[in-house]
């Protein structure tokens, strides 16, 4: 999927343009670096931190495989978003794909369930920044901690994009610096003989078999790449999208897989297996087995990873409530924007105040347990639209990848479906029962209003 497979068809609307809607569009100040650095910083996230134990005690001392594996599956949905992005490039994101190949019913739903994840994957980030990660440094009361940083993120994204990704690109830097450390500390440790290297080939547990080990590590692993898709509610901010945004989403992808698969090898040859896969901090073992860096540093580069996931998430909330009322989906009010700085003052807030309501009455495991299922949905919904939406020709460039492409997505999301758990069901039954509810209701009133 090169950036060679562009399409040239010759009716319709350039991709590259504004919006013809009569509002204000959002400032193109996207490069291809900040665009790439936005994915990077999104996908490597916090979860990264905690990821490699979690895996081991799925899959075994072979942790490496299963990233792999969950990095193709990514790529599949990558494509999908790669051709849609490019093809129409507008702040809706998922919601304004789904919609014009199913209609608003659908495209509300699979909107919503993209907003409420990335609502409730913000409250979730800032109960994280504010727990043991914190506590190192200075012990303050949850909800003060959780609101002042929310409200901090939100005066930041209000301020404008390029700001915003301003701090991105110095927090993603220390991101991937951080891990690149582990990655070098581990390299050092094996260098001077120590660790086992029996133990990358070690695949399964005495619950799950190889395959099923791979399965199982495979689809903890996938959440782990889960913020790619945030960056196609940029798009309308990217200078170029139809050269930028390919080239942003897959060498993110790329590059972010390669850490993984790295940070899998280290920890896994250095922590025994049990260990690793009992720890809550697999990094920090291998830190500490080199001796040569103060641990403490990983409590700040946990905390910057933490603020940027929640600044991109944030910003990804803001502009799909944003291009969903400017798609009659939500109400209008979201669509005003700052005056001189051309933000969505509104969506922010709003979103903002949502996240706030969680972080204050829930807890991490209920928000991410959620957040999967509604993920899954969202990717659904985007790799079906990708096909349907073939027969909508537009004028202008725009990135095409093979149809089998799209087919294995979906293919790749039933298959994840069956493996969630039934607890997670439940909790997100209630936002897919909420997002329903709405979706009829938005479509009612689309053909109300078609008949008027």
């Amino acid at each position: 999927m090169s950036h060679a497979a562009l399409s040239t068809p010759a009716s319709g609307p350039s991709p590259s343009d504004p919006p013809s809607d009569a509002a204000p569009s959002l400032r193109r100040t996207v490069t291809t670096t900040a665009l790439f650095l936005f994915i990077l910083g999104d996908v490597l996230g916090a979860g990264v931190y905690v990821l490699a134990g979690q895996i081991a005690a799925l899959s075994g001392g072979a942790v490496w495989v299963p990233l792999l594996a969950a990095l193709g599956m990514a790529l599949l949905t990558a494509g999908s978003y790669a051709e849609l992005a490019t093809k129409y490039p507008r702040a809706g994101g998922s919601s304004h794909y789904t919609t014009k190949a199913f209609g608003p019913f659908a495209g509300f739903l699979v909107g919503f369930c993209m907003l409420a994840a990335g609502i409730v994957s913000v409250g979730a980030l800032a109960l994280g920044f504010a727990g043991d990660y914190l506590a190192t440094f200075v012990d303050l009361p949850v909800p003060l901690v959780v609101t002042v940083f929310l409200a901090l993120l939100a005066a930041l994204n209000a301020r404008g994009i390029a700001e915003s990704l301003g701090v991105n690109r110095v927090a993603t830097v220390i991101e991937v610096g951080g891990l690149v450390l582990v990655v070098v500390l581990g390299a050092v440790v094996l260098a001077r003989g120590g660790g086992d290297y029996d133990r990358l080939v070690q695949l399964g547990t005495p619950e799950n078999g190889p395959v099923a080990a791979v399965l199982a590590g495979s689809i903890l692993a996938f959440y782990s790449y889960v913020g790619f898709e945030t960056s196609a509610n940029v798009a309308e901010e990217t200078r170029d999208p139809s050269r930028s945004y390919p080239r942003a989403l897959f060498g993110a992808l790329a590059v972010a897989g390669l850490l993984y698969a790295l940070i899998g090898i280290v920890a896994s040859a250095l922590v025994p297996t049990e260990e690793l896969a009992a720890s809550s901090a697999p990094l920090l073992r291998v830190v500490e087995a080199a001796g040569i860096v103060p641990p403490i540093v990983f409590s700040a580069i946990a905390l910057v990873a933490v603020m940027n996931g929640a600044l991109l998430t944030g910003i990804m909330s803001s502009r799909l409530a944003y291009g969903m009322s400017r798609d009659g989906l939500l109400p209008r009010p979201l669509t005003r924007l700052l005056p001189g700085r051309r933000t969505p003052w509104v969506a922010i807030v709003v979103t903002t105040a949502l996240s706030l309501l969680l972080a204050l009455t829930g807890t991490i495991e209920v928000l991410a347990g959620a957040m999967v299922l509604l993920l899954l949905i969202v990717f659904l919904g985007v790799n079906s639209a990708v096909l349907v939406l073939r027969r909508d020709h537009v004028r202008g460039r725009h990135f095409r990848v093979p149809t089998v492409v799209p087919v294995l997505a979906l293919a790749s999301c039933l298959l994840l479906l069956t493996q969630v758990e039934a607890e997670v069901w439940l909790r997100g039954l209630p936002f897919l029962a909420i997002g329903a509810v709405l979706a009829g209701i938005a479509a009612a009133r689309g053909r109300k209003h078609d008949r008027t």
